[in-house]
């Protein structure tokens, strides 16, 4: 990288699904102005899109779009471009963020139905299976590869399989999965998938992505709800003009975000992220349960993202004085987004490592005032 600077060390990490903590090259690759209409900056984003692509799969016949805003925007482009008017949605959900597609639908006036698992199951595909054999109608079937409300892995290779046994199109959330565990789109059986540029790959916020099989892509012209989130239009203004969006990009953070995979190439790929992640995730999880923190989820259940843990049970504890006790020490940490339990979640994503998970732990002891 050209850009030197000297930025001030945050004050705390963030143990959180995205924001993350970034590293400085990251964050300094922001430092310089682009033209959206330059050519080097258009070069910029298609290197980012053939990279993103073979990120998620080795198939040929996919394709990528780079879209403004959240990784929500991304997921809402593809629900109401991929949908047709006489489509029918199926949302299998075990969290928030599985709810959230059905309320896009809902939203997008789409014809949906949701297979609702609770918070705390796992799908479970013979059910997804009898659901779509008796909704002839169902087209497109869409769930969150880690649900981040409880931090599970669910299924998708088994829910995929019976998608394309089914014939149905699969769109699947992998937000908080590309780039930290691997994968390939197209052994999942994915034919959208959607992601962010701040999660795993562990650039900042600003853009997300899909990840796209071409062939059912291109049957999407002219049937976007939307105009700024029309999928199938970004795309083909992105392929016939070399990396061109279509209203003004978030520059800065494409920078960072291609700083951000070069990154990720140097420290081994997945692979070693993977492997990072689940070193964190082992020595949290350890360390927490030795202070007598509960986990939320079996162990099989969970993923090298985040977890969530139960509240203790003492009177006293209070998660906000939990909260500013650790972000005092260096750490900020979730609240629970679990409907009926009071939980807690921290990530182990991000610039941070083991030895930071060892640093947190010994904060937590000193913070748990109510023992």
């Amino acid at each position: 990288m050209d850009d030197a600077f000297s930025f001030p060390r945050n004050p705390y990490l963030l143990l959180t699904p995205g924001p993350l903590t970034t590293t400085a090259t990251v964050k300094a690759a922001m430092l310089r102005d682009l033209c959206t209409w330059d050519e080097d900056y258009n070069r910029l984003v298609e290197e980012i899109r053939r990279e993103v692509t073979a990120l998620a799969t080795a198939d040929p016949g996919y394709t990528s779009v780079l879209l403004q805003g959240s990784g929500t925007f991304g997921v809402e482009a593809v629900v109401t471009t991929a949908v047709s008017e006489d489509g029918e949605l199926l949302v299998v959900a075990n969290g928030a963020y599985g709810r959230r597609i059905h309320e896009i639908a809902r939203r997008g006036r789409i014809p949906c139905s949701l297979i609702d698992c609770g918070e705390l199951a796992a799908p479970d595909p013979g059910r997804v299976a009898a659901e779509l054999e008796s909704r002839p109608g169902v087209t497109h079937v869409a769930l969150v590869h880690c649900e981040t409300t409880t931090g599970m892995l669910n299924p998708a290779a088994a829910i995929g399989r019976v998608v394309k046994e089914a014939g149905r199109v699969f769109i699947l959330d992998a937000m908080s999965s590309l780039g930290g565990i691997p994968f390939d789109a197209a052994a999942l059986g994915a034919d959208f998938l959607v992601s962010s540029a701040n999660k795993c790959i562990q650039g900042v916020p600003g853009f997300s992505l899909v990840v796209a099989r071409r062939s059912e892509l291109e049957k999407t012209r002219g049937r976007a709800r939307s105009l700024s989130l029309d999928l199938y239009d970004q795309w083909e203004t992105m392929e016939r003009q070399g990396g061109k969006w279509r209203f003004t990009s978030p520059t800065h953070v494409v920078r960072a975000f291609r700083q951000a995979l070069v990154e990720l190439k140097a420290e081994g790929g997945v692979a070693a992220r993977y492997a990072r992640y689940r070193e964190n995730h082992r020595l949290l999880v350890e360390g927490m349960e030795a202070l007598g923190f509960r986990p939320l989820l079996p162990p099989s259940l969970r993923s090298p993202i985040i977890t969530a843990f139960h509240r203790p049970e003492q009177e006293r504890y209070e998660f906000s004085r939990f909260y500013r006790l650790l972000k005092e020490k260096g750490f900020v940490i979730y609240p629970g987004k679990v409907t009926e339990l009071e939980t807690f979640r921290i990530g182990h994503i991000g610039d941070v490592h083991p030895e930071d998970m060892r640093r947190l732990l010994a904060a937590v002891e000193e913070s748990m005032f109510w023992v």
